[in-house]
């Protein structure tokens, strides 16, 4: 047997996959052939059938030759062409993108990082489309990481700002102001059970570290569980609960235990989720005094790679966490919003209540605002001591987000998530039969992952391919995002008013890439 060394699977996987398009080829071509054959035969039948003129005759000649062009033509793969769509942005007239990129090495962190190669430099949007310097239309299948549900620069939702920042722009909430009121309102009529009480903060990372602290509060147990592979932040307390080490700093971090991941893709249980949280009890048994503060999780991890949590795991692991005294966090912020589109948040779709929900990205279409909401039993904790937030439910924010609310429940976005959804993952899953590089495609509605493997049966990350895939379906006019915990997983986030028509350009630009590798 040839020993390629350490690349051996890669190289056999490629040999493969060369072998697999190879083949597919010559059917195609044999295909052809055999049509051309039987238009030919039927020619010649008619030629012996019926007495016609020359001119006829070349007439049938020249369709003949012109068919026989097409059948070539066809053999080789089309270009996908990007849907129709009526906008084009005003000229800009501001610095080039290697001015841009000068500037953001000379004056912001290093830690920053981009996508491609050659970094892009988006200018305008509008719905689902971005634009660079160059008016050039792109797909946007990323939604900002999932932030933008409404559409880029959704009129409703910019009047709703504009005419906010006219008349005030911020005043704290130490005064009344009708902006926050109205916004916790509607957003409280959204949630299920008790869960009534909102209290606003300015991002998803500050909203789990307030639901962390007061679950710790609640429950007097500093013990909290999360998942491996969950992401919930950065700062302190969230970049502990965070179960990835690329996203975590060697500093202090205390009173998280990490449970097995109901991974139902490479989990050693499947999609059993009873026995996942096995796990959580016995964290809960051996790892803590028999009481903890509580339990957080995404429904489906965003950061991770798109994994829905595996069927009955959720509820096993809610009911052993409340028999331990703690209370249940759901993560919505990647998640929520009608984005799963068969629920309006995602933990709805594993039939379980939480006692806290943080939320952001989508509850303000791009505006930095995020939230908690608990029950009024819960929400006393925060009133023995003061707790302050200056910009938490900013009048603009807050005008913001309930015009979101009001567009998603106005164009029926929730309903476009499932059915555009449903069908793009449809599409994507046939891909996944065209392409042995697609390893998994997941998610729900408008939450979609696609994980790239050079090996289907080792699950080998494609890491390199999946780089040079994204590049060229960008060269395509398609973003789409990456993630996962060996950054080989698809993650496409698109604006909930995607179309049927973006997600066949989608796959199209995703089949197109594929096939030319």
């Amino acid at each position: 047997m040839l020993n390629f060394g350490p690349n051996g699977p890669r190289i056999l996987w490629l040999l493969k996959y060369k072998a697999l398009r190879q083949r597919d080829r010559e059917r195609e071509k044999q295909l052809s052939t055999k049509k051309m054959q039987r238009i030919i035969q039927t020619a010649v039948t008619l030629s012996h059938r019926n007495s016609r003129s020359r001119s006829n005759s070349r007439c049938f000649l020249s369709q003949l030759a012109h068919t026989q062009n097409s059948i070539q033509d066809n053999n080789d793969i089309l270009t996908p062409k990007m849907p129709h769509f009526d906008y084009t942005p005003p000229p800009y007239t501001g610095p080039s993108s290697a001015e841009i990129l000068k500037k953001r090495k000379e004056y912001l962190s290093p830690s920053l990082f981009h996508f491609y190669n050659n970094p892009l430099n988006l200018v305008d949007g509008k719905m689902q489309y971005l634009y660079d310097e160059n008016g050039r239309r792109y797909l946007d299948s990323f939604g900002g990481i999932a932030t933008v549900c409404c559409g880029h620069c959704h009129p409703d939702v910019v009047e709703a700002i504009v005419n906010q920042t006219k008349r005030l722009q911020h005043s704290t909430v130490l005064y009344l102001n009708n902006a926050i009121a109205d916004f916790a309102e509607a957003l409280a009529s959204k949630m299920p059970g008790d869960l009534k009480v909102v209290y606003f903060t300015n991002s998803g990372t500050e909203a789990n570290e307030l639901a962390l602290m007061i679950a710790r509060l609640y429950s007097g147990c500093h013990d909290i569980i999360s998942i491996r592979n969950g992401y919930h932040g950065n700062a302190a307390g969230t970049m502990g609960a965070t179960a990835q080490s690329n996203y975590k700093f060697n500093v202090v971090q205390t009173g998280v235990h990490h449970a097995l991941n109901p991974d139902q893709y490479r989990g050693v249980f499947g999609s059993d989720g009873v026995k996942y949280a096995k796990d959580v009890q016995d964290i809960i048994d051996y790892g803590t005094s028999g009481h903890v503060g509580g339990f957080i999780a995404e429904a489906i991890q965003g950061v991770g790679g798109i994994m829905e949590l595996a069927p009955g795991y959720l509820q096993a692991v809610y009911d052993s966490i409340r028999k331990a005294g703690g209370l249940c966090i759901a993560d919505e912020v990647q998640s929520g919003f009608a984005r799963t589109g068969s629920h309006f948040w995602g933990f709805e779709a594993h039939g379980v209540v939480p006692d806290i929900v943080t939320m952001a990205k989508g509850i303000g279409n791009g505006i930095p605002i995020g939230a908690v909401v608990t029950t009024p039993e819960v929400a006393k904790v925060l009133t023995y001591r003061n707790y302050f937030n200056t910009f938490g439910g900013n009048p603009v924010c807050s005008a913001g987000g309930l015009a979101v609310l009001r567009v998603i429940e106005k164009e029926k976005l929730q309903q476009n998530a499932f059915v555009v959804g449903s069908y793009l993952k449809e599409r994507l899953t046939a891909l996944k039969e065209k392409h042995e590089i697609i390893g998994d495609v997941r998610g729900r509605g408008l939450m979609l992952g696609v994980e790239l493997v050079t090996d289907r049966q080792l699950k080998t990350p494609a890491k390199d391919e999946i780089l040079h895939i994204m590049d060229q379906m960008r060269e395509l006019g398609v973003l789409i995002g990456k993630g996962g915990f060996y950054g080989n997983v698809f993650r496409i986030t698109p604006p909930l008013c995607f179309t049927k028509e973006d997600a066949d350009f989608l796959v199209d630009v995703m089949d197109y890439t594929m096939s030319k590798m």
